[in-house]
């Protein structure tokens, strides 16, 4: 691993969170993802599900965790069964994971090869009543692939059709949305070199340049600060494909007078930051892109003031469409006929700024997290508004990531990276 592992004990509080929270006499189960083909014997690099991660640190393919709070052996309360290693896998994949290595990184006893798993389930499956299953159930999930975990729920109502069966998924939206100090470290290290990449492309960034070579400079600097590279495909749009929500070509020229969005991150550990940027190409906004500019950082600033615990979601980006409502309003975009005439269901506001305005960050860059949940300290957010003229040739979108406080405005994990704009075009013409 390249990047620095959280300590075995907070992998311990989860997994005790977790199991206080199950049903008496029933046993969860967690598998890793597949390694995914291509074609031929190519394959796509491997990326651990979030959730036995979570529980367990462990960050390698074909692996399984196993909760029984009530298992008759304390020994196989918490178990973990891995791909046995051995010299021949080592020459070809490198070294994988010890049961010492593993019971060190999670916290877990007893630990298993993977061959072993149908028989010691088998005995467990006698003790316990429910089986609780690892369901996708995220509110933006679109999974037409059948899972490593998908074909393990499956093959486990045929084998067991008596079991009861209960949902792992609902527990841990509400754990992993409460994020741990060392989660957060995680993250801000993730912003940190985030935040070198973006002051590497800052003195790069001019008429000219390809939206893939500021990609590659981004790259280059986020690798070389120990991450597995973007946490997620990067968008690199300037001009008209600023106006694009996912533009991710990164195929165009930057040209002389134009605006670029970069919405583009580093991963740590995993974790995820989540940043957008819009600077000018030529290092000095016209007066028009510095009042669009303007009205967006505006609105992330009372956006991100309103974010406290017991803050309803829907409320929340009500507040903020009425906030870019008035922007829209003052930049000319929209008139008060336009508001008094909108359709409730798409309000005017719409038409200019047609996305969200926050989500949860952790893990996943759309983190877990009920919507219908009350906000509360030490949850994750991005606030990323922005206004999209496609009849201007521009969009501007800014974007950091911040943690809710007990009291208090929430803390931001990128008030170090440039956002203003006499900052920006500084540090271009520096």
């Amino acid at each position: 691993m390249k990047y620095k592992s959280l300590p075995a004990s907070f992998y311990q509080q989860v997994r005790k969170q977790f199991m206080q929270k199950m049903k008496p006499q029933s046993l969860a189960i967690f598998n890793s993802n597949d390694v995914y083909p291509i074609s031929a014997d190519s394959t796509l690099p491997f990326a651990q599900h979030r959730d036995i991660f979570y529980l367990s640190g462990v960050d390698q393919e074909e692996s399984i965790l196993v909760l029984f709070p009530d298992a008759y052996e304390a020994k196989h309360r918490e178990i973990l069964f891995l791909r046995e290693t051995n010299a021949h896998i080592a020459v070809w994949e490198g070294a994988k994971l010890s049961k010492k290595a593993a019971s060190a990184l999670t916290g877990i006893e007893t630990v298993y090869w993977l061959k072993d798993f149908d028989r010691v389930f088998q005995e467990l499956s006698t003790q316990c009543e429910t089986f609780y299953f690892n369901t996708n159930e995220h509110y933006r999930q679109a999974v037409e692939t059948e899972t490593r975990e998908d074909r393990f729920i499956k093959q486990c109502k045929l084998n067991y059709p008596a079991h009861q069966v209960a949902k792992s998924n609902p527990i841990l939206q509400q754990l992993r949305s409460i994020k741990a100090e060392e989660e957060i470290q995680q993250i801000q290290q993730a912003c940190d070199i985030t935040e070198e990449g973006f002051r590497r492309i800052l003195d790069f960034v001019r008429p000219g340049v390809w939206e893939f070579e500021i990609e590659a400079e981004l790259a280059h600097e986020f690798l070389r600060n120990r991450s597995k590279g973007f946490a997620y495909q990067p968008i690199i749009a300037s001009g008209k494909n600023s106006n694009v929500l996912h533009y991710t070509d990164n195929n165009q020229q930057c040209q002389s007078g134009d605006l670029l969005l970069m919405d583009v991150a580093a991963e740590y550990g995993n974790y995820s930051s989540d940043m957008t940027r819009t600077i000018p190409v030529s290092g000095k906004f016209s007066p028009r892109q510095r009042a669009v500019y303007d009205a967006v950082l505006r609105v992330k600033k009372q956006a991100t003031a309103m974010l406290k615990p017991g803050v309803l979601w829907k409320s929340y980006h009500e507040e903020v469409g009425k906030i870019m409502t008035g922007e829209l309003i003052d930049l000319g975009l929209l008139d008060k006929a336009d508001v008094q005439n909108e359709d409730p269901k798409m309000p005017a506001y719409k038409k200019y700024f047609m996305h969200g305005t926050s989500h949860h960050l952790g893990l996943d860059t759309h983190d877990y997290g009920l919507l219908h949940l009350p906000m509360a300290a030490n949850m994750v957010f991005t606030v990323e508004p922005g206004i999209y003229l496609p009849e201007e040739g521009f969009g501007v979108r800014l974007e950091d990531n911040v943690v809710i406080q007990e009291q208090g405005e929430p803390i931001n994990l990128m008030k170090n990276i440039p956002i203003a704009p006499e900052a920006i075009e500084e540090l271009m013409h520096s």
